[in-house]
């Protein structure tokens, strides 16, 4: 009986656990290419406000990240948002010109975004990034 208490213990505690996790979003290349620019810096600081964490299957541009950066400093609301930690690695420069074109310049092959007090970097190099998720949205 003690072993059946003990494991329906566990089970409730996960559950707990999983109610104040963040949401982590895998999110396509092809969804975010499907959005403009503007339509792209706005779903992702709205994800992010919201407590979530993005892993984006291709990274932004760098034109890209600075208008996420500028556009996270003038709505930042101490009281309710403190900002977003963002890590990417390897860039991809496209294979032929075409292909670089369309693209809009060198891009991340993958990137991370996030709530700020949530994601702490752990290290980074070009084949991958190692964060931890270190709070909940609670």
């Amino acid at each position: 009986m003690a072993t059946k208490q003990r494991l329906e213990s566990k089970r409730k505690e996960r559950l707990r656990a999983l109610e104040n996790a963040p949401d982590i979003h895998l999110i396509s290349a092809e969804k975010m290419e499907s959005m403009g620019h503007e339509e792209k810096i706005r779903f992702i600081l709205d994800e992010v406000e919201h407590g979530k964490v993005l892993i984006l299957e291709r990274g932004l541009t760098p034109q890209e990240e600075a208008a996420l950066i500028e556009r996270t400093m003038l709505e930042i609301d101490q009281d309710r948002f403190i900002g977003i930690e963002m890590q990417s690695y390897g860039m991809d420069h496209g294979k032929n010109f075409l292909q670089r074109a369309v693209m809009g310049g060198p891009r991340p092959r993958m990137a991370v975004i996030g709530p700020a007090q949530l994601l702490q970097l752990v290290s980074k190099d070009n084949e991958k990034i190692v964060t931890k998720i270190i709070g909940d949205t609670e």
